[in-house]
């Protein structure tokens, strides 16, 4: 057969390396709105409900009795229940309607109720929505900070650049499970003397995260997974009950921390019992409103391949994210993890959130080039800063990030190695040398570092995990060797733990240490001239690129 050259060409194109399939609902390959979902329904007896979403309560699953009974604001119920599912999404879209009081109705909407709700809005009224719903006023941004070699030198010197471009939250995790203790410190310490109050977490099985957040070498944790199946759960080893016992755990040690799930895990693990995405999605933004979690790392995450293989997966993981606003929960949403060889794609998934603005855009912008991105690459990294820049310069969009100059991150991520470097020497570990700080100072990525003895680390490693060093001997450590700027830093995130401040729904912590969140900075969006505005110095700021001709150097 002659083939057009037109199409072989557009066969050539990035887009064609992806994967697509055609929906299956029977096992759960359908975005929303699947054919199998519940209808909405609630019966609500001497305050207990007694039917939900179409099913009694004798044959409710774990999950149906813990939102049941935890996650619905049931003196609304059955009034929500009774509206028009068109007018709620009218009113939630509506710029007059405020969020204080679509959050009274959508809080007692069940999960099939909120999900027909969502599925009358197309992208750009979902993006409206978002815009009011979100918790906190001002938009966010995390990213991650990791390396292929899990080098602590270089950990630290990204985190502190990470830090001086704008992100408030930073999240790392290891190639070896041992090297934690190493990289949680590194990220730390880098993150601190890049600002003080940033929030950095290290990714692991859940006990080592609480472990070494009461070490204090974490301040949040955000890998706690929930499920909207029956059977994944159990897979797991887990119930809602037993993830609502361990977010008490990490509460009553001052430690912030939200949930994460995603659309298309239970596909993944063969468990979707033939519902949506966003259906048993839903359920998972339930689980976590019922434990009394402050937010949801959502957005698909990990799975983002399986919604963006089917028709209408990015508009369900945009459904996702508003869900969990509605709910009155922080949303993390997601472009983190890479799904697609199309530059075009990856940039429009994420337009759907950093247009709109959520409490987190990235729950993982990769401050580091993807070779070293342990999450399995983001959607975002190290490698795009100045087309994200460049993003928010031409649209007048606040993304989080802020120009840098060259000058500014040699020096900072200098500081960082150097003060790893003296924290490593009066801890007893193995020596950072100085070959190690120059490298990191300069450095793109773990292949320009030179290498460390993996044996003698992860030794020490477990060395520092099971003893007694805490975050004050780190404290101590920055102090005696002329870091005192760091040092407070670090002992002003220790002082958090004990008031509790940035426990709330949505917090951050600025550089004077003082915790903004939906508390003391709600969003208040009512239409134009309402919300979030770029004051005129942080516009000023994000129009000056450094690579921007000024009018002295034109002619």
């Amino acid at each position: 057969m002659k083939r057009s050259k037109r199409f072989e060409v557009l066969e050539n194109r990035p887009v064609h390396q992806d994967g697509f399939v055609h929906e299956w609902a029977e096992v759960g390959l359908v975005a929303m709105n699947g054919p199998n979902d519940p209808k909405p329904s609630i019966k609500i007896e001497n305050g207990r409900v007694v039917e939900m979403d179409g099913k009694p309560r004798s044959e409710f699953d774990m999950i149906d009795q813990f939102i049941a009974d935890h996650a619905i604001n049931l003196e609304l119920a059955e009034k929500v229940a009774a509206m028009d599912s068109r007018e709620l999404a009218k009113m939630i879209v509506d710029v007059n309607v405020p969020r204080s009081e679509i959050v009274k109705l959508t809080t007692a909407m069940t999960p099939a109720k909120i999900c027909e709700v969502v599925g009358h809005m197309n992208v750009v009224e979902m993006m409206m929505a978002l815009q009011k719903m979100r918790a906190r006023k001002t938009p966010d941004i995390q990213c991650h900070v990791t390396s292929l070699t899990d080098n602590p030198v270089q950990i630290a010197a990204d985190a502190a650049e990470a830090a001086l471009r704008g992100f408030n939250e930073m999240e790392t995790t290891v190639g070896i499970v041992r090297y934690a203790p190493f990289n949680a410190m590194a990220l730390l310490i880098g993150s601190q003397t890049g600002r003080g109050g940033v929030l950095t977490q290290c990714a692991l099985e859940e006990a080592t995260e609480l472990q070494l957040g009461m070490k204090g070498f974490t301040a949040y944790a955000e890998t706690i997974s929930v499920y909207g199946t029956e059977n994944v759960f159990v897979d797991g080893d887990d119930t809602p009950w037993s993830k609502a016992f361990l977010a008490s755990a990490y509460a009553s040690r001052g430690l912030k921390m939200r949930f994460t799930s995603g659309t298309g895990s239970e596909v993944q693990m063969g468990y979707a019992e033939g519902k949506s995405m966003l259906y048993l999605e839903a359920r998972c933004v339930y689980i976590t409103k019922g434990a009394g979690v402050q937010g949801l790392q959502n957005g698909s995450i990990s799975c983002i391949g399986v919604p963006g293989a089917v028709p209408g997966g990015i508009r369900a993981v945009l459904a996702e994210n508003l869900i969990t606003t509605m709910l009155d929960l922080e949303v993390a949403s997601g472009n983190d993890q890479t799904f697609s060889h199309s530059d075009i794609r990856r940039t429009a998934r994420t337009m759907m959130q950093f247009l709109p603005g959520t409490d987190f855009i990235f729950s993982g912008y990769s401050a580091v080039p993807n070779y070293d991105n342990m999450f399995a690459g983001s959607n975002f990294d190290a490698e795009d800063y100045d087309d994200y820049l460049v993003l928010q310069r031409d649209l007048m969009v606040d993304g989080g990030l802020r120009p840098v100059s060259e000058e500014e991150v040699i020096a900072i991520r200098n500081k960082a190695a150097r003060a790893l470097q003296a924290v490593f020497k009066e801890l007893g570990l193995p020596p950072i040398t100085d070959e190690e700080v120059e490298a990191a100072t300069y450095a793109h990525g773990s292949k320009d570092m030179p290498p460390r003895n993996v044996v003698e680390d992860l030794k020490a490693a477990e060395e520092l995990f099971k003893g007694p060093a805490t975050g004050l001997d780190i404290v101590k450590a920055l102090a005696k060797n002329g870091f005192e700027d760091v040092a407070n830093n670090v002992l002003g995130m220790l002082k958090q733990r004990v008031s509790g401040d940035y426990l709330h729904t949505s917090s951050i912590i600025d550089k004077n240490f003082v915790v903004k969140s939906a508390v003391n900075d709600p969003n208040d969006y009512a239409g134009p001239g309402t919300g979030y505005r770029i004051s005129p110095e942080r516009w000023e700021e994000i129009k000056n690129i450094p690579w921007a001709m000024r009018p002295d150097q034109i002619g």
